[in-house]
């Protein structure tokens, strides 16, 4: 596996290395010593499968709250997302920055979120299916959000959102924490 920085504090894309042969390939998507061996988290505890029928649908960006914060580790099975996390830690120097990344069944590319990062994407094609590890239980009292379309962030994003659940269309405006360290001029990357 290859980890590449993506440009906010501890967050990577993941890349397999294919072993090919005449039958197809084989490849890691996660090992214990390598991703422990470059500090990362590896006591997953859960597995997610998200499956967005019509290309268009937003699901994001949620995180949960210390001490329930988890971290995740993201890869589009079928079909392709756009897949975007902010860094939510207002004491990071990356703090409230986005990364973007399209995430496809054909790139086989994963993103690595780290613990106090919102994360969401968006859905490239229909029939969309994205499976992620995560660290922590799912805790509905510790879990948030920010809006896709905040303008505190400017996220951009390839096409608009059409699917939107009332919950995700309904987190209030983003307002910096006192005391954060966040930068005033925000600026996203994104990698395709």
């Amino acid at each position: 596996m290859l980890l590449h920085a993506t440009g906010l504090a501890g967050a990577f894309t993941v890349e397999i290395e294919k072993r090919i042969d005449h039958r197809g390939f084989f490849a890691r998507t996660f090992c214990a010593a390598e991703f422990g061996g470059q500090g990362l988290a590896t006591g997953m505890v859960q597995m997610n499968i998200s499956c967005s029928i019509e290309k268009g649908t937003l699901r994001g960006m949620h995180y949960q709250e210390a001490p329930y914060s988890e971290v995740k580790l993201v890869r589009c099975t079928r079909g392709a997302v756009y897949d975007v996390i902010i860094d939510m830690r207002g004491e990071s120097e990356t703090a409230y920055r986005w990364f973007g990344v399209e995430l496809t069944a054909e790139n086989y590319r994963m993103l690595y979120v780290p613990e106090g990062f919102a994360h969401g994407f968006l859905s490239l094609s229909d029939d969309t299916e994205v499976t992620y590890l995560v660290s922590q239980f799912f805790t509905p009292e510790a879990e948030r959000g920010v809006r896709w379309n905040d303008p505190f962030f400017g996220i951009e994003w390839p096409h608009d959102a059409t699917v939107i659940s009332e919950k995700d269309k309904a987190w209030p405006d983003f307002r910096r924490p006192e005391g954060s360290i966040g930068n005033i001029h925000l600026r996203g990357d994104k990698q395709i």
